[in-house]
């Protein structure tokens, strides 16, 4: 029978985290030299979860040493590694390479310099909140769903827990002080899922600084006046 969730985190859980690091990257590793998606991973995960390189190292060599058999592939018992546009023959080589790398950067101290991120799933990896904020609110449909992008910002603030807002508010201070151009800018929100352009007259960075500054404020309390308040 298929694996469970808890069965497939437990085996694969790391693992699929680096294959989805590839999504839209070239898988070029070679021994010498990681590519552009594992630096990525590598930054990220240094940064925010250091501990599951020593998973991910575990689980990539376990896979390749122990790729699953017909009866297991027949049982849906297995993690199927989506195409990464190598030849199948070459995918438990390029496992064992990419487990080599990690290996190497836990054994070294070998961590990517900071940098803005540089591929689709470190964007999302970073900057988790702002990817559900813009990719929800701000989709292609956003103009049939609310009169104006501060409706959209209004409504977001009042269907969401005021914890994941104040994670917004700090996600769009870190993307603001990458100080990056406004063309990075653009190509950064529209990673992130923004399918429409920021209300005019503003650039992207100067509405993501408006909105952080309006989400930071106090929320408006429209409760009933309490018996103090009544005339």
């Amino acid at each position: 029978m298929p694996l469970n969730p808890l069965q497939h985190d437990q085996r694969y859980g790391e693992l699929d985290q680096v294959i989805r690091a590839y999504a839209g990257q070239q898988a070029d590793d070679t021994p010498d030299r990681p590519s552009q998606a594992l630096v990525a991973y590598l930054r990220q995960t240094w940064h925010s979860r250091p501990w599951a390189l020593a998973v991910a190292e575990r689980q990539l060599r376990e896979y390749a040493d122990h790729p699953p058999g017909r009866l297991r592939l027949r049982l849906g018992e297995f993690y199927a590694i989506p195409d990464v546009g190598l030849p199948e023959g070459d995918i438990q080589q390029w496992l064992r390479c990419l487990a080599d790398h990690l290996k190497h950067s836990v054994e070294e101290g070998e961590v990517p310099a900071p940098a803005a991120p540089a591929t689709h799933w470190e964007w999302h990896a970073r900057f988790p909140e702002l990817a559900e904020f813009l990719g929800g609110w701000f989709s292609q449909d956003m103009p049939d769903e609310f009169d104006s992008h501060d409706g959209a910002v209004d409504d977001y603030r009042a269907s969401t827990d005021p914890h994941l807002v104040a994670r917004l508010v700090g996600e769009l201070h870190e993307l603001l002080t990458l100080d990056l151009d406004e063309s990075d800018y653009a190509l950064a929100v529209a990673e992130l899922g923004m399918e429409i352009d920021p209300p005019v007259p503003y650039a992207p960075s100067g509405w993501l600084a408006l909105i952080a500054d309006r989400l930071a404020g106090p929320r408006a309390d429209y409760g009933p006046p309490s018996q103090g308040d009544v005339k």
